[in-house]
């Protein structure tokens, strides 16, 4: 399966289960780091799966995968998965779990964070509005306060670049909305010392 590349995504609007975005996060953990797997929808920005592990093999990310795929209520057509170039995409189980479930693979050009910008976004997210905010004392404390984030990230978090509504809201609906917050970048940009 030759991998497409689909960094420009953001403009996307097929529809819920058509554009999967993936990425890991460190988050720091007393004197060591965790890492967060996660797998977000880019049209509902829902986060379809996730996992947490203390390690960055490639085992966590199939289970964040594989959580993702289990959400699935029926196989869908033409999804496409989209990652940076990170060794635990790459690996022979986590290529064998997309293709066994006919997902076509997209993977960033050059390792640029702005060519996977919603899955960036997401871990921001996460760790700045929620993870940061709070002290925890285990891994299964973590793994708790995880899931509760998620919970809220997914079903009462506003997004107003879907219309000021949930992830949740979208991906039921499976409706496009329009973002209510302006690009302040130029369009025609001037390049200096080309």
């Amino acid at each position: 399966m030759t991998p497409r590349h689909y960094h420009r995504y953001t403009s996307f609007s097929g529809g819920i289960n058509q554009l999967w975005v993936r990425d890991i996060t460190y988050w720091r953990f007393k004197d060591k780091f965790l890492y967060i797997s996660f797998v977000t929808d880019v049209f509902s920005h829902k986060i379809v799966g996730y996992h947490l592990s203390e390690s960055l093999e490639a085992e966590s990310s199939i289970h964040a995968l594989q959580k993702a795929l289990d959400q699935l209520k029926q196989p869908v057509e033409g999804l496409i998965h989209h990652s940076d170039r990170g060794i635990q995409y790459c690996c022979k189980e986590y290529v064998k779990l997309l293709q066994d479930n006919s997902i076509a693979i997209s993977m960033t050009e050059n390792g640029d964070p702005l060519e996977n910008t919603l899955a960036e976004r997401i871990n921001g997210i996460v760790k700045g509005e929620y993870l940061d905010c709070y002290e925890v004392n285990s891994i299964q404390e973590v793994n708790e306060l995880l899931s509760q984030v998620v919970n809220l990230y997914n079903q009462v978090r506003l997004h107003m670049s879907i219309g000021n509504k949930t992830p949740e809201e979208i991906h039921q609906t499976n409706q496009k909305t329009d973002r209510l917050w302006k690009n302040y970048y130029p369009k025609n940009r001037t390049l200096v010392n080309q």
